[in-house]
């Protein structure tokens, strides 16, 4: 009951209020005394109600006689039906007592016995459930069964055809890892090899340079080395968006968006603790975030500030050796990893992040030296935030030029190098995120 209980506190969190799955889970995991059994029960229904809440949906739908329930009601039905239809392990009984016994607890003693009929009624009719036919109703089809908005299928399907969203669709979720890379200033790899082989943690190389795949490790924040900066969590395609960048030491570069710093510190280590790392964030609690990041780092070479990116400085025009620009994005290279993107982004804030990136791109331009490189990247697989967005850009700025990326990334991406690179995490194996390398000519 407890685990059912901190899952479902967690849903209402995220389905009524809007908070970002991953940090209320981690917020209410840190000191709620469950085991480490109850602690993973309540990611994987958290988790899995929230990959397939609109086929969840759908499947209550059909065994209950009022589709219009209040809110409360319609997220302890979905908690029950994710155990009864998607986990194994569950009684179909506990399920149902359990939500029965939420409903209580909520204050909705009245509506306990409707739970408990139309749970039963799941339970009698699950093998019988009807879904959308793919032939006549394409997109409703694809919505109900990957529990993407029909909108999104729409945009994915234009965008990539139906294998590739199929594939973006699906997610790719394995069992989980974290990525975690050395603090080059102290640690090289080696050395890193070493550090984890003390550790109690199942790890493995990564597929980018520096980077290594960890599983086991709970509340890594806790951890000595971690403490003392000698590791950093990131994930490999972000890493791979500094290295587009090329840092060498005593550049000077910034960083546009850096909250919450992966980005900055690892361009920071890079270039050997050496030149500046200029971090913008438009929130002051965010760019705390960043300094954070680097005292805990050590790292001297980095200068947060509060700035609004979207705001022109003229100071400092043509000053940059390197601009990286990892712009708001709608996050749907993400949905695999965090299933409440797919509900969060609309049709109308992809216009308007598009927007912002296009006035982010002709701002942050030109403070980049003659001869000098901006990397464009987001968490997207929208081709309008990436490749149409580059297009465009340099369309409107033929003072730049589209260039390869370096061989430092591994060529097994950089094969599926187009107008920059769209790395998929179906195919790629790492987050969704694009990358695009532009060079300012030097006449």
């Amino acid at each position: 009951m407890p685990a059912r209980r901190l899952a479902l506190e967690i849903i209402r969190l995220v389905t009524e209020n809007g908070a970002y799955a991953s940090l209320a889970l981690d917020e209410k995991l840190r000191g709620c005394g469950l085991s480490p059994e109850d602690r993973r029960l309540v990611s994987r229904l958290v988790y899995d109600t929230l990959e397939h809440l609109l086929w969840l949906d759908y499947a209550i739908g059909q065994v209950m006689a009022k589709p219009d329930t209040d809110i409360k009601l319609r997220n302890i039905l979905r908690l029950g039906a994710c155990q009864i239809l998607l986990e194994d392990r569950i009684p179909e009984s506990a399920a149902t007592n359990t939500s029965v016994n939420l409903c209580k607890e909520l204050g909705m003693e009245g509506l306990a016995g409707v739970c408990n009929g139309i749970l039963r009624n799941l339970i009698r009719q699950k093998d019988a459930l009807q879904w959308p036919d793919e032939a006549a109703e394409p997109v409703r089809a694809l919505s109900i069964r990957y529990s993407v908005p029909a909108w999104l299928v729409e945009r994915l399907l234009d965008d990539w055809g139906r294998e590739t969203a199929v594939g973006l669709m699906q997610g790719h979720r394995e069992a989980s890892f974290i990525t975690l890379r050395p603090n080059l200033t102290r640690l090289d790899d080696e050395a890193f090899e070493a550090l984890l082989q003390k550790k109690v943690w199942q790890h493995e190389r990564g597929a980018v340079p520096h980077a290594w795949r960890v599983r086991g490790a709970a509340d890594i924040a806790l951890d000595i080395d971690f403490a003392r900066g000698n590791y950093s969590i990131e994930g490999e395609s972000s890493m791979m968006a500094c290295m587009a960048l090329e840092p060498r030491r005593g550049m000077t570069i910034l960083d546009c968006c850096a909250a919450p710093g992966g980005k900055t510190c690892y361009l920071a280590e890079l270039m050997g603790g050496t030149g500046r790392v200029q971090a913008w964030d438009v929130h002051a609690h965010r760019a705390d975030l960043v300094e954070a990041q680097a005292r805990r780092l050590q790292l001297e070479n980095v200068r947060p500030m509060m700035r609004d990116a979207l705001k022109m400085r003229e100071d400092l025009v043509e000053t940059m050796d390197a601009v990286l620009l990892d712009a708001p994005c709608s996050g749907t290279g993400d949905m695999a990893d965090k299933p409440d993107v797919k509900y969060r982004v609309t049709e109308d804030s992809v216009r308007e992040l598009c927007e912002t990136q296009r006035g982010l791109l002709d701002t942050v331009c030109a403070y980049v030296k003659k001869g000098g490189v901006l990397v464009y990247s987001t968490c997207s697989v929208l081709r309008d935030e990436n490749e149409r967005q580059i297009a465009a850009f340099l369309t409107r700025h033929p003072e730049f030029v589209l260039e390869r990326l370096p061989e430092s990334i591994p060529e097994r991406f950089r094969a599926h190098e187009d107008v920059g690179l769209q790395l998929m995490p179906h195919r790629d194996g790492v987050g969704g995120f694009y990358i695009a390398r532009l060079r300012r000519k030097r006449v």
